[in-house]
């Protein structure tokens, strides 16, 4: 029997885009011991790569088969765990500057709550796509930092960091600034 487009409802857990989303969080781990022991290895980059690429699959799936709230506070808790977990790690091993990731941690956990207190209101402040954007520029930074063959260009990795770093400080902009207009228009 194939599944329907809307075969789970919004307070189901158990489903096939919850059930990537959790594998991307354990498996989360491992690459993080890896990045902590040897920064650049190809072990390393394509677990890199693999969980990066199954955000996407989580998403599709959860659009064909039915967004959930559990679907919503875990995707977002994976990729920022995936993403800060990782960029802290190549902090650890002497990769990355510990200012532009303090920030983009800073950020990311003021944001998540900024989020949890408007959903906690009934409204939603969806990722822009610029957001998504940031998105991308952070997995790429630390993808540069992990490839062995760019891995010795520190300044492409960390360049590359510096601009997810602006593009996180606006968004972040962005997102208190349309959280409060909501507020003021939507009720809460």
């Amino acid at each position: 029997m194939a599944i329907s487009e809307s075969s789970f409802g919004p307070s189901a857990i158990a489903t096939p885009a919850n059930a990537v989303t959790i594998t991307r969080l354990l498996v989360t781990v491992p690459l993080l011991m890896l990045i902590v022991d040897k920064p650049s290895s190809w072990p390393a980059v394509l677990l890199w790569i693999i969980l990066c690429v199954t955000d996407g699959i989580d998403g599709y799936l959860a659009r064909r088969h039915g967004t959930t709230r559990s679907g919503a506070f875990l995707d977002p808790l994976a990729d920022k765990v995936l993403v800060l977990g990782a960029m802290v790690a190549l902090v650890a091993a002497d990769r990355f500057a510990i200012l532009p990731v303090a920030v983009i941690a800073f950020r990311e956990i003021v944001i998540s709550a900024f989020r949890s207190f408007w959903v906690r209101r009934g409204l939603s402040v969806p990722a822009s796509k610029l957001a998504k954007v940031k998105t991308v520029t952070q997995e790429v930074a630390v993808g540069w930092a992990l490839l062995p063959w760019t891995a010795d260009i520190r300044w492409l990795g960390d360049g590359t960091l510096w601009i997810a770093l602006v593009l996180t400080v606006v968004t972040g902009v962005q997102y208190v600034h349309a959280g409060s207009r909501a507020t003021r228009t939507g009720g809460a």
